[in-house]
C-alpha cells in the first residue's frame, strides 16, 4: 500500500499527478508506522539500538563540502520537462549531492527540483502586495513519495496565502522519479492482479510469499549493486541540507507529511540552527525501538480501528447503500464479494487482493468513502464496473508504482535492524491479526524483504532536542490516523522540546495542512506566515464526515 501524503483538499486537480498510487496497487507497505499502545511487549522484536545512528565526522565534513558547492552553484530553474501538461507557472531544476557524503568528491547524483515562485498577491486584496518569506520545502512521505508536483498547490483555494509569501518547492528525494531513480524488478511484473489477500494465510501461502520477498531483495540488491546501501534517512535528510544551500536560504522553511516528518525530525535533530519554521503533518513516531519493525505492527493495529470506522459510517448510510445496518453487516457484505471475487474475479483484475488495496486507501482520507461503498454496493448488486474503475491495477503507472515500492523497501530496510527470522514475524502478526486482521498480513508481505536484505544497516538516530537548541515547531495530527497512529505525533512532541501539537480530534483523515478543517489551517497559517503558535497543546473540532453518493 502506498503512503498518499499529500491532504485530501488537492482533489482531482492534482491527486494523481502527485502522491495517489494507481487503483490496486500490489506494493508499497505504508511507511510511517508509529507505536501504538499495547505492542510495545510483543515477543520477538529487534531491541533498540544501543547508540543513535549520529554520523561519523567523514558525513559532517562531506555534507557541508555539499552544501558549500550547492549555494555557489544554485539552481538553473527553467522550463519543465512536461511543462505542456502542466497549470501555473512551475520551474524545474536540478541540485547535485554525494551519493556517499563520506566521498563528497567521489559518484554524484541529480536531484530533480521544482518551484512556483511566491505570488506576491493577497488572496484577498489582489492590489496589496505581500513581503515574500523564502522558500517552503515540501516532502510529501513514502519512503518513495515524489514531490516534484507540489508547486502547482498553490492554486488551491486553502494555500493561496501560503502561496504568496512563499516560494512552493517540491523535490523528488534520492531514489524517487528523476533523482537516480532506484528500482527492484521488471515493472511488467509489479503489479499482479487479480490477487489474493488472506487474512490467516496458510503455511503454503506463507512459503510462497517467502521466496516472493527473498526474490524481491536479491533484485534490489542485483539492479543497485552498492549504491543501494546509500539510500536511507540519514541521507535523505542531509540531502534536505543542500536543496537548503542550493536555494539561497540561510534557514530552511520545511513542511513534511507522513515519512517526511520522521527525517525532518532527523534534520531537526543533525541541523537544528539551519531550521526557521518546521511544520510536521501526521507526524509518525522516532523512537529508535519502533523504527520501523514495531512501527509496522502499531501501524496494522491502528487500520483495524480505522476499517471499523469506515464500516460504521457505511452501516448509518445503509438506506443509501444497503451494505448492512451494523458494522457487522457491513463486514458480512465485505467478506461476501472477497469469496466471489475469489471465484471469478471483476473485469479478470479485480480479486481480493485489489478490493482489499480500494478500502486501504479508504483508511487514509474518509472523502474516499462514498465511491469506495457506492462500488462495493454497485458489485453486489451485480455491476462490477464501479469496483474496476476504481480498485483495477493500472498497468500505464507500473514504472511509477514500482519505483515508488523500490525507494520504500531501501529506505527502511536501510535505516534500522529488523528480525531475520520469518518465525518472529509470523508469531507476531499471528498474534496481531487475531484482533487486526485486515491489514496485518498485508503489511507483513510488502515489509518481508527486509528480513532478507543485503548490506549494512543504520542505526536510527536518536531524534531530540533539548531547550533553545530548536525554533519552535509545528505539529498536526488527527486522533484516529490510521496510517501514522496518533501516539508518534506524541513522542515527536515529547522529543522536540519547543514544539507544539495541534490535534484534530475524533477525526482520521492522513494529511491535514490543506485540508477540510478551517481550525487546523488556521493554526498552520499563524505559524507559517506570521511564526505564531499557540502557548501549549491545541484542539480543533473533527471535520465533517463525508455525505454518501447515491449507490446504483
Amino acid at each position: 500500500m502506498r503512503a498518499v501524503a499529500l491532504s485530501s483538499a488537492v482533489g482531482a486537480l492534482l491527486l494523481g499527478a502527485l502522491t495517489a498510487a494507481p487503483a490496486g496497487a500490489a506494493a508499497p507497505g505504508l511507511p510511517v508506522l508509529p507505536t501504538a499502545p499495547g505492542l510495545a511487549g510483543l515477543p520477538g522484536l529487534p531491541a533498540a539500538p544501543g547508540l543513535p545512528g549520529l554520523p561519523g565526522a567523514a558525513e559532517v565534513s562531506g555534507t557541508r563540502v555539499a552544501a558549500e558547492r550547492a549555494r555557489a552553484a544554485g539552481v538553473a530553474f527553467g522550463p519543465c520537462a512536461d511543462a505542456q501538461d502542466l497549470p501555473g507557472a512551475m520551474e524545474c531544476g536540478t541540485v547535485s549531492v554525494p551519493l556517499d557524503y563520506a566521498d563528497p568528491d567521489g559518484t554524484r547524483i541529480e536531484l530533480a527540483v521544482s518551484r512556483v515562485a511566491a505570488t506576491r498577491t493577497d488572496p484577498g486584496n489582489s492590489k496589496h502586495k505581500v513581503p515574500r518569506q523564502g522558500a517552503l520545502v515540501y516532502n510529501p512521505g513514502g519512503p518513495g513519495g515524489s514531490g516534484r508536483y507540489f508547486p502547482l498547490i498553490g492554486m488551491l483555494p486553502e494555500w493561496k496565502r501560503i502561496a504568496a509569501a512563499y516560494d512552493l518547492v517540491g523535490y523528488d528525494p534520492r531514489g524517487v522519479g528523476g533523482s537516480a531513480p532506484l528500482s527492484c524488478q521488471d515493472p511488467a511484473r509489479f503489479f499482479k492482479g487479480p490477487s489474493q489477500a488472506p487474512t490467516h494465510p496458510s503455511a503454503a501461502y506463507k512459503k510462497e510469499r517467502i521466496a516472493q520477498a527473498r526474490s524481491y531483495a536479491r533484485g534490489c540488491a542485483e539492479r543497485s549493486g552498492s549504491a543501494l546501501r546509500h539510500y536511507h534517512s540519514l541521507n535523505n535528510a542531509r540531502d534536505l541540507d543542500v536543496i537548503r544551500a542550493a536555494l539561497g536560504e540561510e534557514k530552511l522553511t520545511f513542511m513534511g507529511s507522513s515519512y517526511g516528518t520522521y527525517f525532518g525530525a532527523v534534520y531537526a535533530t543533525l541541523f537544528p540552527t539551519h531550521v526557521r519554521r518546521m511544520v510536521f503533518d501526521s507526524a509518525v513516531d522516532p523512537d529508535p525501538a519502533s523504527v520501523w519493525y514495531r512501527n509496522n505492527l502499531a501501524q496494522s493495529a491502528a487500520f483495524e480501528g480505522r476499517w471499523a470506522d469506515f464500516r460504521a459510517w457505511a452501516a448509518r448510510h445503509d438506506t443509501v447503500y444497503g451494505l448492512g445496518a451494523t458494522a457487522d453487516a457491513v463486514q458480512a457484505s465485505y467478506e461476501k464479494a472477497r469469496a466471489q471475487l475469489a471465484a471469478e474475479p471483476a473485469g479478470g483484475k479485480v480479486g481480493p487482493g485489489q478490493l482489499q488495496g480500494m478500502f486501504l486507501e479508504a483508511g487514509y482520507y474518509d472523502d474516499h468513502w462514498p465511491y469506495r461503498a457506492e462500488a462495493l454496493s454497485a458489485y453486489l448488486k451485480g455491476d462490477p464496473q464501479p469496483l474496476i474503475d476504481i480498485a483495477a491495477p493500472v498497468e500505464e503507472a507500473a514504472v511509477e508504482a514500482e519505483n515508488a515500492s523500490a525507494v520504500y523497501t531501501a529506505v527502511e530496510c536501510n535505516d534500522a535492524p529488523w528480525p531475520t527470522d520469518f518465525a518472529v514475524w509470523d508469531r507476531d502478526n499471528t498474534r496481531l491479526a487475531r484482533s487486526a486482521p485486515f491489514e496485518t498480513w498485508d503489511n507483513v508481505w510488502m515489509n518481508l524483504p527486509c528480513a532478507y536484505w543485503e548490506g549494512p544497516r543504520q542505526s536510527p538516530v536518536d531524534v531530540r532536542t533539548g531547550p533553545g537548541e530548536l525554533p519552535p515547531t509545528l505539529i498536526v495530527a488527527a486522533e484516529r490516523d490510521a496510517a501514522a497512529p496518533y501516539e508518534g505525533a506524541v513522542e515527536l512532541h515529547r522529543r522536540l522540546t519547543g514544539s507544539v501539537l495541534v490535534t484534530e480530534r475524533d477525526a482520521g483523515s492522513h494529511g491535514l495542512a490543506g485540508g477540510p478543517n478551517a481550525c487546523v489551517n488556521g493554526y498552520v497559517d499563524a505559524y507559517l506566515l506570521e511564526g505564531r503558535l499557540p502557548v501549549r497543546r491545541a484542539a480543533c473540532a473533527p471535520h465533517r464526515e463525508p455525505t454518501p453518493a447515491k449507490a446504483k
